[in-house]
């Protein structure tokens, strides 16, 4: 039995939940969301839950798919409700950012500025040194995220670059220097 597949997933109100064959869309106060689920895996849509099964629980995958799909449509509940953010931090001397029409400008150390174009759906705010990613789609959000710490990975020994705000670089000491001998 998977412990996360069995929960039921509480319908907050505001939000409203279709299911079209395995097609489900989740609608809220911050838009709309919607998900094909693997034929493996039954939902079921109550007047307030929604209820994710597996036809035998006892194949491996159909276990590992249960949990996902609960996991997904959960997601997409929240999201709707609340959204999701993440938080980047931008480490460096003259390293910045700047939010211009649909394009985040990055300058962090390179001959040009690099223009990073935000996809439909995703929010981005620059305060200081701080970039705010926001969306209703939790894998969009950590996808946007990671492809702009991508464009330049903290490094060990100054610990410049883009990094996740909760992230801790292991910093590594620098050559030393031999003493004069002589």
């Amino acid at each position: 039995m998977s412990r996360i597949g069995k929960k039921p997933i509480a319908i907050p109100p505001k939000v409203e939940v279709k299911l079209n064959g395995h097609q489900v869309m989740v609608k809220g106060p911050r838009g709309s969301l919607e998900l094909i689920l693997n034929s493996k895996v039954k939902t079921e849509i109550t007047d307030k839950e929604v209820i994710i099964s597996v036809n035998n629980s006892e194949d491996k995958e159909e276990k590992s798919l249960w949990g996902l799909s609960r996991s997904l449509v959960n997601n997409m509940i929240e999201g709707v409700v609340n959204s999701f953010s993440k938080q980047l931090e931008i480490n460096g001397i003259g390293y910045k950012a700047s939010v211009q029409g649909h394009k985040l400008i990055l300058n962090v150390g390179y001959s040009h500025p690099v223009e990073y174009e935000i996809p439909q759906g995703i929010e981005i705010k620059v305060e200081k040194n701080v970039i705010t990613i926001t969306g209703i789609d939790k894998q969009q959000v950590g996808q946007v995220a990671a492809e702009i710490r991508s464009i330049r990975k903290p490094e060990p020994y100054k610990g410049k670059g883009i990094k996740y705000i909760d992230e801790i670089i292991r910093r590594k000491v620098g050559k030393a220097v031999k003493g004069s001998e002589g």
